[in-house]
C-alpha cells in the first residue's frame, strides 16, 4: 500500500537549514503483527523509490526473503528524493531553496525523517534492516545511532564513508549538469541534457568493461559510427531523464557524498562498534564503485558481522541484477 506522511512542523537539516514541512512517500506491504516483531525495513539506492517489489522483484513474494505472507514490509522514499518525498522540486520547498538551491540533505537527515515515519507506523523495532548502496549508507547509519532499533543488519555494496573515487564520479556528473545552461538558470523543466550526461558517466562506474564489451561489441570491423556502446549510453541517459528530477539527482549525489559514519566519534572504528544486530555485509567481486575491501572492512569492524563475496559480471549493478542470488544468501543467513 503506498501512502504519503505528512509531517507539519519544521524539520532542522544538520545543515542548519530549515524546512517548514515535509511530505515522506512509503510503501508497506503485509500486514503488521500485534506484537509488532515481523518488520523487515528497506532502504532503497539513488534513483529508486519505495515499490521494492518493482525494483528488487527476486526478493519480493511468496518463500522469498520479503514474503507479505510472513513479513511487514516497509520502504520509504528517502528525504530529498523525488518520488512523492520533499525534495529540490517539490511545492512546499520555500522558493529560495528550490531545485538546484536545495540545501544539503545528509544520511542522517534521511535516517531521522525514517524515525518521523517509524513513529507514525508505531514500530519499535526492526526484526531486519536490509539496504544496497546508498540505501545500505542509511542502514549503517541507522544501525550506528539507533542500534537498539535493529535486530538483524545485511548491507550490500556499501560503505562506511564515500571514498575519493566515489566522490569523483558523483562531482564529474554534476559537472555535467552543471554544464546544461537550463540547469544553471534553474528553469523548472531544467538540467534534462546535463542529467543525460550525468547518467551515462555514472553508467561507467556501475558496470564493468568486461560487461560492455561482452554485450555492446561490434560485429562488423567497418563500423566506423553509430556504435552500439554509443546508443547504449544515450538511451540510458534517455531513459533516466524521462524519470528522474535533474535537481534530485544532483542534490542526492551530495547526499552521498557526505556520507561517514565516522563524524561525530573519534573515529570510523568507534562508530562501527556502535551497532549490536547481526550483521552480514556481501561485497560484489567485480565492484569498482563500492568495492569488496569495503564491505569486508565493515564485516571486520561491526561485533557480530558476517562477510560473504559474490561474483557477478555486473559490477556494482550485481546488487540489482543478481536478485536470485542475493535472496538465496540473505534467506538462508536470516532465518538462522
Amino acid at each position: 500500500m503506498s501512502n504519503i506522511f505528512r509531517y507539519k512542523k519544521s524539520f532542522k537539516l544538520e545543515s542548519g537549514e530549515v524546512l517548514p514541512e515535509l511530505k515522506l512517500a512509503y510503501t508497506t506491504y503485509g500486514k503488521l503483527h500485534t506484537d509488532a516483531t515481523n518488520v523487515i525495513w528497506v532502504c532503497h539506492a539513488l534513483t529508486a523509490d519505495s515499490n521494492v517489489d518493482q525494483w528488487w522483484p527476486d526478493l519480493f513474494g511468496q518463500g522469498r526473503l520479503l514474503d507479505p505472507e510472513k513479513y511487514f514490509i516497509v520502504c520509504v522514499n528517502f528525504l530529498g528524493s523525488c518520488y512523492g518525498s520533499t525534495g529540490a522540486s517539490s511545492p512546499e520547498v520555500p522558493k529560495q531553496f528550490q531545485r538546484k538551491n536545495f540545501p544539503l540533505v545528509n544520511i542522517a537527515d534521511m535516517v531521522k525523517a525514517h524515525q518521523l515515519v517509524m513513529n507514525h507506523l508505531n514500530i519499535k523495532k526492526i526484526q531486519l534492516l536490509l539496504g544496497a548502496s546508498l540505501g545500505g549508507q542509511q542502514a549503517l547509519h541507522w544501525a550506528v545511532h539507533y542500534p537498539k532499533q535493529i535486530q538483524k543488519l545485511c548491507v550490500i555494496a556499501t560503505n562506511a564513508f564515500h571514498s575519493s573515487w566515489g566522490i569523483a564520479f558523483n562531482d564529474s556528473q554534476r559537472l555535467a549538469l552543471e554544464a546544461d545552461e537550463s540547469f544553471q538558470d534553474n528553469k523548472l523543466d531544467g538540467g534534462k541534457l546535463g542529467l543525460k550526461a550525468a547518467r551515462a558517466i555514472a553508467l561507467l562506474s556501475y558496470r564493468t568493461s568486461k560487461i560492455y564489451n561482452q554485450t555492446q561489441s561490434e560485429v562488423s570491423p567497418a563500423k566506423q559510427t553509430d556504435f552500439k556502446a554509443s546508443s547504449y549510453q544515450r538511451y540510458q541517459g534517455e531513459k533516466l531523464v524521462k524519470r528522474f528530477c535533474p535537481y534530485a539527482y544532483y542534490a542526492i549525489t551530495k547526499s552521498m557524498d557526505s556520507h561517514h559514519l565516522g563524524r561525530g566519534f573519534d573515529s570510523t572504528y568507534q562508530a562501527l562498534q556502535q551497532v549490536t544486530a547481526k550483521t552480514l555485509c556481501i561485497g560484489i567481486m567485480s565492484d569498482i564503485l563500492f568495492t569488496p575491501e569495503e564491505q569486508f572492512f565493515l564485516a571486520e569492524n561491526i561485533k557480530d558481522a558476517t562477510y560473504i563475496e559474490i561474483e557477478s559480471i555486473y559490477g556494482h549493478d550485481g546488487f540489482l541484477v543478481e536478485g536470485s542470488k542475493i535472496n538465496r544468501l540473505v534467506s538462508s543467513w536470516y532465518i538462522k
